[in-house]
């Protein structure tokens, strides 16, 4: 497994965050994002002013992954579900332990935390080979499918 060091995002890893989200929908879903609206929602994330936190791997001082955990509350467990978001491993350090380890690192954080309650994300239906990563951490299908809306602007 690779050696790396899992930190909290700052402001100062704002930029790298920027740029692997904007490869993450590209590689993922095909979709081409606004930089400048992307950056300015990793800004707003960092300040933990939304409600989640991002968490980067650093390999000899680059930033190589990343991965955003949003909160949800469930009234029907009394606690709180984190959700992982724009999880992404730069391409060259894949399949090296990377995911494997800020996983496991968000993991003990939300263990440690008597209001959670349990991890969550989402994934594309076509990506086995992430399908079979996140099997091999834990998790498994709840058997829910999400829905959304989105809101014309």
């Amino acid at each position: 497994m690779l050696d790396i060091q899992i930190d909290q995002a700052t402001l100062e890893d704002c930029n790298a965050i920027a740029e692997f989200n904007i490869r993450l929908a590209e590689e993922t879903e095909s979709k081409s994002l606004d930089a400048e609206l992307v950056r300015t929602g990793v800004i707003e994330s960092l300040g933990d002013a939304r409600g989640c936190q991002y968490y980067v791997a650093r390999h000899q001082e680059n930033i190589i992954g990343q991965l955003m955990f949003t909160r949800e509350w469930s009234d029907w467990r009394n606690g709180e579900f984190w959700w992982f978001q724009s999880v992404y491993v730069h391409p060259d350090y894949r399949r090296q332990g990377v995911f494997q380890q800020l996983s496991e690192h968000i993991q003990k954080l939300a263990q440690s935390n008597p209001d959670v309650v349990g991890l969550r994300l989402y994934v594309e239906e076509e990506n086995e080979r992430a399908q079979s990563t996140y099997r091999q951490l834990g998790f498994n299908f709840p058997g829910y499918h999400v829905m959304e809306k989105m809101l014309e602007r």
